[in-house]
């Protein structure tokens, strides 16, 4: 089973690029930004409790994200899956680790994009006026997540190099391009 990590800065384009890698290797795509915000929308108990993490721009705490990517990755018919936004610290992938080893899983790779600050924060506006997203809509708060991304998620990146599965893609550029580049590495996995 092939478990990637798409992983980068708030605004790089992992959603873009997770959407179309699970149409072409047929992996669930799951987005702990998506999933947070559906419980939000549905104003579940999770949901209201998240809504003020993300407004204020900080990170949901690592047990609610680990209780509902368990609930998640529980479907027999998956081929595998790309996470989106998740693990986001060292110590949430230790702990999704030992979920997935109880699976007899593991993460393949994670699939670093990298893009510098400027052309984040011109992503992350235009994309706060296209989709009306309250986490993208101040300068403030963009500057405060990629502060937390630089601090406490870049970590991360050590973590999986240690393991031999970091893999660092330039994040600028057209969409198709990216992709492509992204598939290249994936296909080398898959070899």
């Amino acid at each position: 089973m092939t478990n990637l990590i798409i992983f980068g800065a708030p605004g790089v384009g992992k959603g873009t690029q997770a959407e179309a890698l699970s149409k072409n290797y047929q992996l669930t795509h799951l987005s702990t930004g998506e999933l947070l915000r559906n419980n939000i929308e549905k104003k579940t108990e999770l949901g209201k409790k998240v809504k003020s993490y993300l407004d204020s721009g900080n990170l949901v705490p690592d047990n609610l994200v680990l209780e509902m990517i368990k609930e998640t990755i529980e479907d027999p018919k998956a081929n595998g899956f790309i996470f989106d936004g998740f693990p986001r610290t060292a110590k949430q992938a230790e702990d999704f680790d030992e979920i997935l080893k109880e699976k007899n899983q593991s993460i393949s790779a994670i699939l670093v994009l990298e893009a510098p600050e400027s052309e984040l924060i011109t992503r992350l506006q235009k994309r706060a006026k296209k989709l009306n997203r309250s986490d993208d809509s101040s300068l403030e708060t963009i500057k405060k997540r990629l502060g937390i991304y630089k601090d406490k998620t870049k970590s991360l990146i050590g973590y999986y190099k240690a393991q031999n599965k970091a893999i660092f893609i330039d994040g600028v550029g057209d969409i198709d391009e990216i992709t492509e580049k992204l598939k290249t590495e994936i296909d080398k996995l898959q070899q």
